[in-house]
């Protein structure tokens, strides 16, 4: 019965790493957002692969965007700024 030690350790420390990780919590958002999705897509596997994972993609997104608006209303005011003065 030692032989099998081993193995669930192997697999236990894989088990933590995925927790560790961060993918244990994804996967389960995407499995439980699939189970209260009224109207279940035909492909399910697809769905997994649309939605795992947009919660922070989304978030790092919208603020990348709002700092690229930033920078260009500053970037339009600094050109403002120095473009020669006519007078």
């Amino acid at each position: 019965m030692s032989s099998y030690k081993p193995i669930d350790s192997k697999r236990e420390e894989f088990r933590r790493y995925l927790e560790r990780a961060g993918v244990m919590d994804a996967l389960t958002k995407v499995l439980v957002s699939l189970y209260e999705e009224p109207d279940k897509p035909e492909d399910a596997l697809e769905y997994v692969r649309k939605h795992l994972g947009t919660d922070s993609g989304d978030d790092e997104l919208e603020a990348a965007r709002a700092r690229i608006a930033e920078l260009e209303a500053e970037n339009a005011l600094l050109k403002g700024e120095s473009a020669p003065t006519e007078g």
